[in-house]
Order: structure tokens, then C-alpha cells, then sequence
């Protein structure tokens, strides 16, 4: 028992920190869901003369309204109906620090969520001392939304996660289940967790108006401007006026806030162009998977494919690795896991080191 044991959440005894892998002699960083670099010179230019205008020996605006104003303008949201954080992770925190109240009769507040998903919405309901329910998603990685529903009517969550396209398998969820998902909901939020929805398709905010209780998640991470941590949540404006009473005052940095308007603004044609050619290259890489034999994919409207292989994925990690790429693998879950790896889908040159070796790890076998 350490010194500081009596102080400390127990919860904390089940998480550890996030440390990303980092093996040594890695070239190619498929593992993190990040996009390749832009292959304009524009978008930096564009953030660098942002950063250059702001004052340094500023604080931030606290209200981040010129960047909320670009995030209104790019998606139809009223800024009054946003709050913007430092990427998706703390506006996750930030809600399960306001919405963290026990029902009646129950002693700690519920979280729901399908399971595999984002890590950061179980680990985020641990450490604010709320308990989180997972429920599997079925044979197809959809949502399982009798499951859902049988869980939202016995424990009463008082939030529920949903990530379209999930990460780590690739797919969104199906409109129809979620539409059931919404209706059984009651008075819980329904977050759908947006990260990957330029790769994706059309985002469900115009669902807003049909159902009060659903708020989006949005992030300009996975699109090329991961360095910046900028997301934003898109709610009904009596929860986000109730909910940004927690948040940290000055959150977002100035030089992210002038940086992300500015991308919005005046570069958001070079950063559709790239998610373009990210999608195109992903259909190459799936191609080819499927075609070298040894891999079955989940259909992706991500960044990332979700790859089963017939070679237990712990071997097949090994041997990316071992050849200077890394990958995310899920073998350490068990069961139906053990044969997962998500994959990155990177500049041309990694993606083609990356079939080269996985390739020659089926030929092999």
C-alpha cells in the first residue's frame, strides 16, 4: 500500500497511463489513426501565418468564438450550440464531469457504451468514479441495438457513446439501429462520436432537430491536424450552456483556436482534397489485402481498415514490427480479438512497405 493509497479513486487501480508503443526502428507509423502529411504546402502555410498573427502574451478567448463561428459556418451548427475542446478526449472528460449524477436509488452514476470502441470512454467514466456498461457489438461489428436497449432499460445510463465510424473496426452503425437506440434512450445522451466522418459520409447532426437528446463529437485530429487537438461537441444549447460550466477556462490554446478557424476558413478545400486521397488509398490497400489471401476486412468509411488474419495477430504484429511498421494490434482482448489488427492507412510508400510484408507473411506460412 503506497503513501497515497488512502487518497486515491480505486478505480485508478485498474487503468494505467496511455503510453503509445513506441518499438524502436519503426519507419512507418500506421498505428494512431493519423493522416499522412498534406501534400500541399498550403495548409501549413495557412496555420503558420495564423500562429504568426496571434499574441503570445495573450490568454486565449475563453468563448473561442471566432473559432466557433468557422465550425458553424463548415457545419450548420449556431455557435451557442457548440463547445469546443482540447480534441475529443477532454470534451469526453468534461461531459462525464457534469453529467456524473447517481439516479435515484443508485449509488454511482452509468455510463453505456459498445464494446470494442474509443478506450477513452471507459477509461474517462473510471476515473470520474462512473461505472461503465460495454455491450459486445454483434458478428458484423454493428451495434447490437437489442442489447443496447435491454441495457439502457436496467441500468439508466446517463450517457451513451456511440463512435460511427467506430474505431477500432471501421464501419459506421447503422442508421435504423441507431434511430432505435435514440428513441429507447429516455432522458440519457446519445453521443455519437464523429472523428472519422470526413472518410465517412454525411454527419447526423441534421438528426439534432428529430431527436433533442443526441449530441455529436467532432475532431479535426484524424483529417491531418492532429498536432493542433482541436474537437468540438454540437448540442442542444441548455446542455452545453450546463456542461461548460466545467470546463477549464482557456482550454483551447490561441494558436490552436486561430490555427483551426483559419484551416476551416481558408483550407478546407486542400484538407477534403486529402481525405480524398486517403478513401482512394484505402480501397488499394483492401483490394490488395484481399486479394494476397490470409485477411478477411470489415467494410472501413474510416482512415484505418480493420483487418482479421488468419495467422494469430501477435505473430503477424511481430513481424511488422520487425520490419519497421507499426500497427495497432487487439490480441491482448482474446476471443474473437486475437485475430485483429487495425491498420493506418498512410502515404503510398508506407502502404505498399506494408502489403510487401504482409504479403510475404502469407506466403510464408
Amino acid at each position: 500500500m503506497s503513501l497515497w493509497s488512502p487518497l486515491l479513486r480505486p478505480e485508478l487501480s485498474e487503468l494505467t497511463a496511455y503510453v503509445p508503443a513506441e518499438p524502436s526502428g519503426i519507419r512507418s507509423h500506421l498505428d494512431a489513426n493519423e493522416a499522412p502529411p498534406h501534400p500541399s504546402g498550403r495548409i501549413r502555410e495557412i496555420v503558420a501565418r495564423a500562429v504568426e498573427r496571434t499574441a503570445l502574451e495573450r490568454y486565449p478567448d475563453a468563448r473561442a468564438r471566432a473559432l466557433k463561428a468557422a465550425i458553424a459556418d463548415r457545419t450548420g451548427a449556431r455557435p451557442e450550440e457548440l463547445l469546443v475542446g482540447t480534441g475529443s478526449d477532454e470534451l469526453i472528460a468534461i461531459l462525464l464531469t457534469a453529467l456524473a449524477k447517481p439516479r435515484e436509488r443508485a449509488a454511482q452514476a452509468v455510463v453505456l457504451m459498445p464494446t470494442p470502441t474509443f478506450v477513452m470512454y471507459r477509461v474517462s467514466s473510471r476515473a470520474h468514479g462512473i461505472k461503465p456498461v460495454e455491450v459486445p457489438l454483434d458478428a458484423s461489428w454493428d451495434l447490437d441495438a437489442g442489447g443496447m436497449k435491454r441495457a439502457i432499460e436496467m441500468m439508466r445510463p446517463n450517457v451513451v457513446f456511440v463512435a460511427s465510424p467506430n474505431n477500432p473496426t471501421g464501419n459506421r452503425v447503422s442508421d435504423a439501429r441507431l434511430v432505435e437506440l435514440l428513441e429507447a434512450a429516455g432522458d440519457a445522451l446519445v453521443v455519437v462520436d464523429e472523428a472519422y466522418i470526413d472518410y465517412g459520409g454525411e454527419s447526423l447532426r441534421g438528426w439534432r432537430s428529430r431527436f433533442p437528446n443526441l449530441g455529436i463529437l467532432r475532431t479535426l485530429s484524424k483529417v491531418g491536424l492532429a498536432a493542433l487537438r482541436v474537437g468540438w461537441f454540437d448540442a442542444d444549447e441548455a446542455l452545453v450552456r450546463e456542461v461548460d460550466k466545467v470546463r477549464q477556462p482557456y482550454n483551447v490554446s490561441a494558436t490552436s483556436q486561430a490555427a483551426a478557424a483559419a484551416v476551416l476558413t481558408e483550407g478546407w478545400a486542400e484538407v477534403q482534397e486529402q481525405v480524398k486521397a486517403v478513401v482512394k488509398e484505402r480501397e488499394r490497400v483492401a483490394d490488395a489485402l484481399r486479394s494476397a489471401g490470409g485477411f478477411k476486412l470489415t467494410p472501413s468509411q474510416a482512415n484505418f481498415l480493420w483487418v482479421r488474419t488468419e495467422l494469430p495477430a501477435a505473430d503477424v504484429y511481430g513481424g511488422l514490427v520487425a520490419a519497421g511498421i507499426l500497427v495497432r494490434s487487439f490480441h491482448a482482448a482474446g476471443g474473437r480479438m486475437a485475430h485483429q489488427l487495425r491498420v493506418t492507412i498512410g502515404a503510398p510508400a508506407d502502404n505498399d512497405r506494408l502489403l510487401e510484408v504482409l504479403t510475404k507473411t502469407v506466403t510464408a506460412r
